[in-house]
């Protein structure tokens, strides 16, 4: 191959690898149009939204849809008439409301009708019961702006230019009071992710810790049982001091020694008379010992060779 041919090939390679970065980016810029269109209705619904401020109503947008912490509420309006959750639409085409029904052009848009009651539901599970009858629905359509409608379902559409007139015309249901109240309250609920839906903070979050009382059973005395000397059957002491005792038991004899005769037969003087009585007891089994181990010399080295 000659340096033209090389020269040749790489242009060609250099031209298929513009028309593939074109091709690539027509199609970006055909992706993002309808997010840019929808952002750009979105502006337009929240600019009209603002001309019903002067008239008691407050405004949020952008705000977070209760129970799906990656979905957005387009924008939420708080006022005399209660609360109304708009959701806002770009759709081009013929739109219209027959029957009861939302059409664009042959397609029944029930899905959307079903989203703007699902968004109504999601913010009226965060306000208190008597304020939830309070919230309803709109979806508000700013390709058709002169657009008017209640479906079946009771979700009004609204035209871009028809919306204020339509929240206008709610009946009044809540003072201003309470409606500054609402604003507060869903301005907290809707702006701030919340524990339960965060699986960092979740993780972070610490249980109380249950103290239990350490329950102490008072320890179980046993009355000692002593045996007498004479052989018989263990006899039960009286219960020490501090023991709660039943009826009493037969009296324990007197085991007198030489320091118990003197100080009688207290508590003091039967312990001596137990600790007298191990002592005898050893000394007992000592002198046994001795007769065993004499009698194992006399029996290994002295009987082998007696009479011999």
């Amino acid at each position: 191959m000659g340096a033209g041919e090389g020269a040749a090939e790489q242009s060609r390679l250099a031209a298929e690898r513009v028309q593939r970065l074109k091709r690539q980016l027509d199609h970006a810029e055909r992706a993002t149009k309808p997010w840019d269109a929808g952002a750009m209705g979105e502006r337009l619904v929240a600019d009209s939204l603002s001309l019903l401020i002067p008239h008691g109503w407050y405004l949020l947008n952008d705000v977070r849809w209760p129970g799906r912490p990656k979905a957005i509420l387009d924008h939420v309006l708080v006022g005399p008439g209660g609360v109304v959750v708009v959701d806002a639409k770009n759709w081009t085409g013929e739109v219209s409301v027959a029957a009861g029904v939302l059409w664009q052009g042959r397609f029944a848009r029930t899905q959307s009708v079903d989203g703007a009651l699902a968004q109504c539901a999601a913010v009226a599970s965060v306000l208190a019961p008597p304020h939830r009858r309070f919230v309803r629905p709109l979806i508000c359509l700013t390709g058709q702006p002169d657009l008017f409608g209640i479906t079946n379902s009771d979700v009004a559409v609204a035209g871009a230019d028809r919306v204020v007139a339509a929240v206008l015309a709610l009946p009044r249901v809540l003072d201003q009071r309470t409606v500054v109240g609402l604003y507060a309250h869903l301005g907290e609920q809707l702006t701030q992710e919340s524990a339960a839906e965060s699986p960092a903070v979740n993780s972070l979050t610490v249980k109380p810790l249950t103290v239990k009382s350490p329950t102490v059973k008072p320890p179980t005395v046993k009355s000692p049982t002593v045996e007498p000397a004479g052989g018989g059957p263990p006899v039960a002491g009286p219960p020490r001091s501090g023991q709660t005792g039943g009826q009493s038991g037969p009296r324990q004899p007197a085991y007198r020694t030489r320091r118990g005769a003197r100080s009688g037969t207290g508590s003091g003087g039967s312990g001596r008379a137990r600790k007298s009585k191990a002592q005898q007891d050893a000394a007992s089994g000592m002198t046994r010992l001795m007769f065993l181990a004499a009698f194992v010399v006399f029996a290994v080295y002295v009987l082998p060779y007696w009479g011999r």
